[in-house]
Formats: C-alpha cells, structure tokens, sequence
C-alpha cells in the first residue's frame, strides 16, 4: 500500500468521508512534508502549518501532519484558498503549496466517486504550484504557553498573544473594540 493510500484512510477517518478536499489536502500534506524532509507517520513538533481555506482539505492537513489549533502548530488564514504553507521551524524552511486551476476538473461536471478518483491519480506537478517561501512567525505565534497576557479595560476578559488593541492608552479585546460576531441575549 502506498504512503498516499495509507495517509487517505487516515485523513477519511479523520473527516468522517472521502472526499475531492480530503484526497487534495493529504497529497498537499505528503507533497509539504517531504519537500521539509519531514516523517510522514509521526507528529513533527518543529511544524507548523497555514492554512488558508475552512474546508475538508483542512481537515486531511490536520489529520496527516498532527498540527492543531490547540497546539499552535495549525494556523487558520481566511483567504478561501485552496493552498497551505508548511514551515519547519527548526530550520525556518518553508514551502507553500497551491492548487493549480484547470478548467477540465469542474467540480459540477464529475460524480464525487470520479472526482476522487481523478484526484487522486493526476501528477502533483498538473496538481499543484509549489514554492519555496520565508515566513517570519511572531514570538507570539510561536507554540506553547502564552507569554504576553492582557485584561480588556472594557469587558474584563482576558486577551493572550498580543490580541488587545489600544484605544486611548486601554487595553481592549476586539470585540469590544468592533462589533463582536455575538449578540448579547437579555435575561430576565
């Protein structure tokens, strides 16, 4: 069995399914792992990933690298994107991986079945646009315990990684410096 048909069940597993962005996200983590020179079966510690779509290829990326929200090694970009960045930290190597647009794999046209299949087959360099890349990852993006800690002058609670905005000389929370994504239900 292949590294890609061992990984595939793994991120299936993990999502619950097999679909089009489970295939694309565990051949983007294959193809970023190996381009570090990283374990494909084993959590790296000095990885971190971005992630620029909320979609089931994110899912497949969790599922083969380990990375997380939770650890700080999964970093979530809302860009609607169908690309990652994987960094080593170790080295600050980087390469970001994107899908190359081809106007013959229309999702609409295909059966699930034949869009993963298709997927799954088609050459990585047909595939994808792979570029080597610096990022520069901030003391405060970095995994493990929170080294800057404020208290929104507002509301009260607590911002960690230099998340606060100063307003007038206050620490404040975005939600309170913006319109929170929330609306405050009255009790009675």
């Amino acid at each position: 069995m292949s590294d890609f048909e061992k990984l595939v069940k793994k991120a299936q597993k993990f999502h619950g399914g097999l679909c089009p962005g489970i295939v694309i996200g565990t051949r983007m983590s294959i193809a970023g792992l190996k381009k570090l020179d990283m374990n494909l079966y084993k959590r790296n510690k000095d990885l971190i990933v971005y992630l620029e779509i909320d979609r089931c290829m994110a899912d497949a990326v969790q599922a083969i690298t380990g990375c997380s929200l939770g650890h700080r090694s999964l970093k979530y970009l809302n860009y609607g994107k169908f690309a990652s960045t994987f960094v080593d930290t170790s080295n600050n190597r980087a390469v970001r991986i994107s899908t190359i647009e081809n106007s013959n794999r229309t999702p609409g046209e295909f059966e699930m079945d034949d869009m993963v299949k298709e997927l799954s087959q088609i050459p990585e360099e047909e595939l994808f646009k792979i570029e080597e890349v610096c990022v520069e990852i901030p003391e405060e993006d970095l995994p493990g315990f929170p080294k800057f800690k404020a208290v929104c002058n507002i509301c009260g609670e607590r911002i960690l990684d230099k998340r606060e905005l100063i307003i007038n000389g206050d620490k404040v929370c975005h939600s309170c410096a913006n319109k929170p994504y929330y609306t405050k239900l009255e009790t009675n």
